[in-house]
Parts: structure tokens; sequence; C-alpha cells
């Protein structure tokens, strides 16, 4: 066929390279191309689980120093919340440049976190319940707006990565649930100031803990499907 070709074309093997080349190249622009959308996409996404793993780590120490001053178990259980998110988002980090499977995996161990969290949070309310303490409700409204703040900025700059894989989508979870734990300490500072009474405290704490195990066997549930797939 090759030689055909050449009898046929005048300027034989000329053509024919050329023709190879600019299908190499076409082909070889199109592979950059992909790689180089992923490997933007994933630069993103750092750069966002490195701003939200700074914002929550400093949450955390902040939160849990206000939790035990103050006395107030639903305050603890967002400190673990963030605690737990801070941690997720470092597994996050190094699952953004690995394979569906290492990162089915990294949020199945997310799941896990967040289920300990849970338990942790229902062993102060049993504490609470023994040794009754009444929080101050100060410290509560104070730190859980300020809390409020720093996880509405998080979820901001998650919202664009909530789709994009099972690693990202778990993160998001998370976030989302540090603004529903945000606003019932929040309530809960009012309900004590108001009642002169901690049962509110341990009330808000103990559906904390509900939320928690819900969005903890959510993660898991979807992270076992993603195992699956991959596997199948």
């Amino acid at each position: 066929m090759t030689k055909l070709f050449y009898r046929l074309h005048p300027c034989g093997s000329d053509v024919l390279w050329s023709q190879v080349k600019l299908f190499g190249d076409i082909n070889m622009a199109s592979c950059c191309d992909n790689n180089c959308a992923i490997e933007k996409l994933r630069e993103r996404q750092r750069g966002t689980l490195k701003a939200v793993l700074a914002v929550n780590t400093v949450m955390f120490v902040v939160i849990a120093g206000a939790a035990f001053y103050g006395r107030s178990t639903a305050l603890l259980s967002d400190s673990l919340d963030n605690l737990g998110d801070a941690l997720t988002y470092g597994l996050s980090l190094y699952a953004v440049s690995q394979g569906a499977n290492t990162k089915a995996k990294v949020a199945l161990f997310k799941g896990g976190l967040i289920f300990i969290g849970a338990c942790v949070v229902l062993v102060q309310i049993i504490q609470r319940l023994i040794v009754p303490a009444l929080p101050s409700y100060e410290i509560m409204g104070i730190f859980s707006l300020a809390g409020l703040l720093a996880n509405s900025l998080c979820l901001f700059l998650l919202w664009k990565h909530r789709n994009e894989d099972i690693n990202m989508s778990s993160v998001w979870e998370c976030s989302r649930n540090d603004i529903a734990s945000n606003l019932s300490v929040f309530i809960a500072a009012g309900a004590v100031w108001f009642f002169e009474s901690g049962w509110a405290d341990i009330f808000v704490a103990s559906c904390l803990v509900i939320l928690l195990l819900s969005s903890s066997f959510r993660v898991i549930r979807s992270a076992l499907k993603e195992l699956k797939e991959s596997f199948s």
C-alpha cells in the first residue's frame, strides 16, 4: 500500500510523513489538553482544601477552649466537628491526585471519623446527665456565631466543588453539617439564657449526635457504593 502511494504521489514519503505527523500532533494535543484540564481542576481543589483546612484547625482550638471554659456540651460537639473536618480536609488533600478507588476509601474513613465524633458527644451528654452543669450562654452565643462565620466561608469556597467527585462531595457534606451545628448551638444559647437551664444544651447536643450519625451513614454508604463500582 505504501509502495503504491509512493508511485501515485510525486512527493512520496514526504507527504506520507507529514500526514502521520499531523495526526500524531492532533492526538498529542488532545491528550495534553485533557491532562492539563485535570491538573488545573486538582490544583483548584488543593487550593480550596488548604484554605478550609487552615480555617477549621484554628476554629477547633478556639471553640474547644471556649467549650471547656463555658461548660457547654453542644459547643464541645461543635469543636469536635471542626476537628473532624480538619482531619477530613487533610485526607482529602492526599486523595485529590488519587484514583476513584482511593478517593472512595478516604471517604469511607471520613464517614468513620464523623461516627467517632458523634460517639464522643454522646459520652459528653451522658456525663452531663449524671453531673448537671449550667453552661455559659454568653460563651455559647459568641463562639457559635464565630464558628458560623468561619464555616459559611468554608461552605462558600467548597460550593463549586460539591459535585466534582466523591472526595469533594464528602468534604462539602462535612462543611454543610457545620452550619447546622453552629446554628443549633446559637439557638441553644438563647434557650439556656431564657430558661436558665442546661437542658437546652443537652437537647441540642443530642440533635447534633443524630445529625452526625446520619451524615456518617450517608458518607459511608456513598463510599461503599463507589468502591463496589470500582471493583465491578
